[in-house]
């Protein structure tokens, strides 16, 4: 009989209840670690999420608590499903209860608020002998927690943990795919959230479906670009945690930086339109370090200067919009399989 681990997720947000609630109803023992004891005591009373899920009816079998210590009490798969600018905090005071070999999931799309650092990398830093991966794909919380059919990328250079993970959350509803690129994954489920921000933008000002198409191609060749220079490999930007998650991200109200850029674009403050929103848009923080990371390696990345232009230069997204038109074209496909340029 295969042994059924404990697992443990901090973070209840959209996303970590949805996880959370998925894996309990596979039958697996799981704790959902939430910061605030007023809510997590309100979620175990009337077993729904009602800041992010109100709707989604959480699983008699899934215990809620604001006690880190006793959801991580023999753990031994943790996932951690806090926004970028928490994580680091909450792995050091997780940290002395996850013991060596634990294996550690990040599903966090976004860089440290300081310093260009991937959510893995901080995993590594303050759990050095757990084993690690990331999740990222195209999985917009309130879709998988209504059972629409999803797919998700499990990337870890630890072959077992990417069979750890299929096994544990596989629904006749809910695919996840493998891919050693971590580092691929997590770039991408980070750059795409500033390109969904332009297309709120762009939505918002009633352009239409060819300058989405413009959008989203050149927000694709642009964040592959930028991650082939840093080394990952380019092939993971055509998979789900690439193009896929790109696409939901850029087309969905459900999507927090589409929803920002909308809102930016109607004429609201950076701050207004982060109140009116409510939770993390983690696209923000992620232009600051992708346009200061492009300028330190020479990597030309007219989009993200654009938007940077916008949330942290005053420009008016008339006058960027404007540059735009006149930027320097390259070639239309950068990466191709057995192809070379002809002399």
């Amino acid at each position: 009989m295969v042994a059924v681990p404990r697992i443990a997720v901090l973070g209840g947000g959209s996303f970590g209840t949805a996880i959370a609630n998925m894996i309990a109803g596979n039958g697996h023992p799981t704790s959902l670690w939430m910061r605030d004891p007023e809510q997590a005591a309100e979620c175990r009373a009337m077993r729904r999420n009602q800041r992010y899920l109100p709707d989604y009816e959480l699983d008699p079998r899934l215990a809620i608590s604001a006690d880190l210590d006793a959801v991580l009490a023999d753990a031994e798969l943790v996932f951690f499903s806090v926004p970028s600018g928490a994580f680091e905090a909450v792995a050091q005071r997780a940290a002395p209860g996850i013991g060596a070999g634990t294996v550690v999931i990040s599903t966090a799309k976004g860089f440290a608020p300081e310093g260009f650092t991937r959510m893995s990398e901080l995993l590594v830093r303050h759990l050095p002998e757990a084993r690690i991966g990331v999740i990222s794909g195209p999985n917009l919380a309130r879709e998988v927690a209504r059972h629409d059919i999803t797919a998700t990328v499990i990337a870890s250079a630890d072959a077992e943990v990417c069979e750890l993970v299929q096994r544990l959350l596989a629904t006749p509803y809910f695919r996840v795919y493998a891919n050693p690129d971590v580092f691929g994954v997590e770039l991408a489920g980070a750059l795409k959230n500033i390109y969904a921000i332009e297309a709120g933008m762009a939505t918002q000002l009633g352009l239409g479906q060819n300058t989405m198409a413009v959008l989203l191609t050149r927000s694709l060749a642009e964040m592959t670009r930028f991650a082939a220079t840093l080394g990952a490999n380019p092939m993971t930007f055509l998979g789900l945690s690439g193009v896929g998650d790109l696409f939901v991200t850029c087309t969905s109200t459900l999507s927090r930086n589409f929803r920002i850029g909308r809102a930016l674009a109607a004429g609201r403050s950076l701050e207004a339109a982060r109140a009116e929103i409510g939770q993390v848009a983690e696209g923000i923080n992620t232009t600051r370090m992708v346009k200061r990371k492009a300028d330190e390696l020479g990597v030309y990345m007219p989009l993200v200067s654009a938007l940077h232009a916008v949330l942290f230069e005053g420009q008016s997204i008339p006058r960027v919009l404007e540059g735009m038109a006149v930027s320097e074209r390259s070639d239309d496909v950068e990466f191709r399989v057995g192809w070379e340029r002809p002399a």
